[in-house]
């Protein structure tokens, strides 16, 4: 089918990329930040970590109704008012902590409204950009490679914006997320334009058939990638609270350099991401692929973060092998996910997908602010042996033969 120039233009493409970077930003800018913010609102490690698992876990359980909003009433009508909640979140984040004197109780408010608005943003970017490009499985491969390659550029630039921010005033990265948001409100409104359909939206008893039908048909596959989306997110959000600590207490790199030290991982895993998008070209046996190698690449590799630790040049070593690995697997998992499932239940699946990975978010920092300080070693050989289960059950249930035959009947 016939996409004119200006439905999938270069400011569209640009459009949504914003969405995955400011949402980005709202969480992963505030992990090199969360030692200060314990000084200064006089809370513990476990209680910053809330910070960021409090945004998750309200995006965990709104995602899917999001994606089922974003089905029926259509895509921007669900983004636009999604960016004002996390535009809003901001706000009352950065008030809190600039006026109260005991600010802790609001942020963690702030933090649930963005993380409302992070449930029906970045997630609907997705089916988005499988509903303009239609049934060109190349270009949807290249352009979720893309977009990303700008949440992982988020994550990138996170720990520098967020240093740099937090050297002026430590709350203002609150504040900046807020303006990072009405920025993505303009694009999304001026530069996105939503295909027109003529078929009726599915009805609600109909979407739950419909629903049910994939989930059995397709289940096995499916849940395969959700539980990838949980461990590698798990990992990575473990794996930068665990960092953000370590280089201030144990090799006392703190600020803006600390920010540029935490980005030098996530910058390999950008490049990787970016990489990985463009290899892939809707081929489902090149995703399969992907996916062994990079499970393998961060199973190996994870084990030994502990034993690192206190040696800076091989902490940094293994934590950007970890990083490649799982830029590489991102793509793939997106690519997998929006080119095989049919376009009326897209935006749904890909939500639960996407609050899988919010679960993995969500339980990262929480974790390791518990077990990092005994049980350090353990957590990461144990964070290795579930990754090589995993890898396991890729082997086993990614069928590539059968995940083509199941499409071409439907």
């Amino acid at each position: 089918m016939k996409q004119s120039k200006d439905q999938v233009s270069v400011w569209c493409i640009i459009s949504l990329t914003s969405i995955p970077l400011i949402m980005t930003l709202g969480n992963s800018m505030l992990i090199p930040v969360l030692p200060k913010l314990e000084e200064k609102v006089g809370i513990t490690s476990f209680q910053s970590s809330m910070i960021i698992t409090s945004y998750s876990v309200a995006a965990i359980f709104l995602i899917p109704v999001a994606g089922y909003l974003s089905d029926r009433f259509g895509r921007k009508m669900v983004i636009l008012p999604s960016l004002i909640f996390a535009l809003i979140g901001g706000l009352i984040a950065g008030f809190a902590s600039w006026k109260m004197e005991d600010p802790y109780t609001m942020i963690i408010v702030g933090r649930i409204i963005q993380g409302i608005g992070a449930a029906g943003a970045m997630p609907i970017v997705l089916p988005l950009v499988g509903d303009l490009y239609k049934d060109d499985d190349e270009k949807i491969s290249s352009t979720l490679g893309i977009i990303e390659t700008s949440n992982t550029f988020g994550k990138v630039l996170s720990p520098i914006l967020g240093s740099i921010f937090a050297a002026i005033l430590w709350f203002l990265p609150f504040f900046s997320i807020s303006a990072l948001s009405l920025i993505s409100i303009a694009l999304i409104f001026f530069f996105v334009k939503i295909p027109k359909e003529n078929d009726e939206p599915v009805k609600f008893k109909e979407f739950l058939s419909n629903t049910k039908t994939v989930f059995k048909t397709e289940g096995k596959w499916l849940y395969t990638v959700f539980l990838n989306g949980i461990l590698v997110m798990l990992i990575l959000f473990s794996m930068l609270f665990f960092l953000s600590e370590n280089l201030e207490k144990v090799h006392n790199i703190k600020d803006i350099k600390k920010g540029f030290v935490l980005a030098i991982p996530l910058l390999l895993l950008c490049i990787a991401s970016f990489i990985s998008g463009r290899k892939i070209k809707g081929d489902l046996a090149t995703i399969k692929k992907i996916m062994i190698i990079s499970l393998i690449a961060m199973s190996a590799s994870i084990v030994f973060v502990g034993f690192t630790s206190e040696k800076l040049i091989l902490l940094l070593v293994v934590t950007s092998i970890v990083g490649i690995a799982i830029g590489a697997l991102l793509p793939a998992l997106d690519a997998i996910i929006t080119e095989n499932i049919k376009k009326e239940l897209r935006g749904t699946v890909s939500s639960f997908y996407s609050s899988a990975r919010f679960i993995g978010v969500a339980a990262g920092p929480s974790i390791m602010s518990l077990v990092m300080k005994n049980y350090l070693n353990i957590s990461y050989i144990t964070a290795g042996v579930f990754g090589f289960i995993l890898l396991f059950i890729v082997f086993k249930y990614i069928q590539v033969d059968e995940i083509e035959k199941i499409n071409k009947i439907a």
